[in-house]
């Protein structure tokens, strides 16, 4: 799986006019399940996620994970960070998982997130969602597992 992690004061995602989610503070998770992905694979990334130290302390040193913050996140699907951008001008999304596949693993990896005791709220797999957020810091992290 691949991930996009935005450190965020807030974020939230539309569809048709209608929030449908929101956070903040936390992490805007953008995630793309890949072809031969598994539950093993989101339960590793959502524990690394919940333990990553990106939010700041007392003395403003990155040394707090979302856990310790209390921040809550917001978490989108995202084929697209599967482009194969190596040949010609047109990206490939071919190494993406399948639909239904990348549908169950967003979902499943939503939900680890959320046991990991983060609030969590999420968009709708497929659908041409509009993502508003302010990020903080900036912080954005790219991670894969």
């Amino acid at each position: 799986m691949r991930a996009l992690l935005q450190h965020v004061s807030h974020a939230s995602v539309t569809v048709d006019d209608d929030t449908i989610g929101q956070c903040g503070p936390g992490l805007l998770i953008l995630v793309c399940a890949m072809q031969g992905d598994t539950e093993a694979e989101a339960d590793r990334l959502a524990a690394k996620i919940a333990k990553l130290r990106i939010f700041t302390d007392e003395a403003g040193k990155m040394n707090r994970s979302i856990i310790d913050a209390g921040g809550s996140a917001l978490v989108i699907s995202q084929f697209t960070l599967a482009a194969d951008t190596s040949r010609g001008n047109r990206p490939g999304f071919s190494t993406a998982a399948a639909p239904d596949e990348g549908r169950r693993l967003y979902e499943y990896f939503a939900a680890r997130i959320a046991a990991q005791g983060i609030a969590t709220e999420t968009g709708r797999f497929g659908a041409d969602m509009k993502v508003s957020l302010l990020n903080d810091g900036p912080v954005t992290i790219w991670m894969e597992s």
